[in-house]
């Protein structure tokens, strides 16, 4: 089953987690130092908490498709790539407490998107190597190759 993914960067995890606990009728699926997330049925959802600085408004870190297959995300790959989109790819990438595959390209008012598969749990946040230098890490690399700078700015997502 494929779903949409949001992940936000929030100041209060505690607080972030109680509230979307209530909305969704759902406790985390997974919870970690700094990180929930939430495996939501209906509406069909992966909703990633990132815990931020402290009095930081809520804002967007990333969005995303989980699917069920590597095969998908190459799939998914290959239709983007044909469409004229900049894409970038990473593979056995621990992100989000996760080893995951996954492909990035960015809208049009540069917002992030990653279609992805978890392959396994994993003991770390990680970082995407597609995120290294991005602006929401801390100031993107002017030398970044186009696919790099078109690739995303999940932060550990």
């Amino acid at each position: 089953m494929s779903r949409a993914q949001l992940a936000l960067n929030v100041a209060d995890l505690e607080a972030s987690v109680a509230f979307y606990s209530k909305l969704f009728g759902v406790e985390p699926a997974k919870r970690r130092p700094g990180y929930a997330n939430f495996a939501i049925t209906n509406p069909p959802l992966k909703l990633v908490l990132i815990e931020g600085e402290p009095g930081q408004e809520t804002r967007l870190d990333h969005l995303g498709v989980e699917v069920d297959s590597t095969d998908e995300v190459t799939a998914a790959t290959t239709r983007l790539k044909d469409a004229g989109l900049a894409t970038f790819e990473e593979n056995d990438t621990s992100c989000c407490y996760a080893l995951q595959d996954k492909v990035w390209v960015h809208g049009p008012g540069k917002e992030p998107w990653e279609v992805y598969v978890v392959k396994a749990d994993a003991d770390r946040m990680g970082k995407s190597q597609a995120l290294e230098g991005d602006a929401c890490c801390g100031g993107r690399d002017e030398n970044a190759q186009p696919a790099t700078a078109a690739a995303g700015c999940a932060c550990d997502g």
